[in-house]
């Protein structure tokens, strides 16, 4: 007997499922700024879990609960966003194929990475999400307060781990 799975779709109006105050320009804005987030922050979480497993070196405790600490964050980022999109009538993909798809980052070693890399690392991988948070606020609270709200406290989270990733590598 087969064991294949076929996926279950339901046939949504062409309303969509989720009633919005936005309209479809405004939903077509704000899903273009936080899809690609999302991605962002499922990617740092599965990187920064990824090095939590692998780090060694002389640090390797304080910098294994960092990385814990700064995964749980993540995780929490992208379900908040993840949520907004629903909000406003937006279905959200964090499926392992679009983030692996999607994410400009290259994957995180395979093996045992030495606290020094570890740090760089992140360190590299924040500012750049960072980066991209804040160019993604542009115009947005034009558009969607709420939504520039949440970016807003979420870039404000990125560049304190920046400050805190960075500070190490003095």
């Amino acid at each position: 007997m087969s064991t294949t799975k076929t996926p279950r779709t339901t046939a949504v109006g062409a309303a969509g499922a989720v009633r919005s105050t936005l309209d479809d320009q405004a939903k077509a804005q704000v899903q273009e700024r936080l899809q690609p987030l999302l991605v962002d922050l499922l990617d740092l979480s599965l990187t920064a879990k990824q090095l939590h497993w692998n780090v060694v070196g002389p640090a390797f405790r304080p910098l294994h609960l960092q990385l814990d600490e700064v995964t749980d964050q993540y995780r929490l980022w992208a379900d908040d966003v993840a949520e907004r999109m629903t909000s406003v009538g937006i279905s959200p993909d964090g499926r392992v194929q679009r983030v692996a798809g999607d994410s400009p980052a290259d994957p995180a070693p395979a093996s045992w990475t030495h606290q020094t890399e570890v740090v760089a690392a992140m360190s590299d991988r924040i500012e750049a999400v960072a980066t991209a948070t804040r160019q993604r606020l542009q115009g947005l609270g034009d558009v969607d307060v709420a939504s520039e709200d949440l970016l807003i406290e979420i870039l404000d989270g990125l560049e304190m781990q920046l400050w805190m990733f960075s500070a190490q590598q003095a």
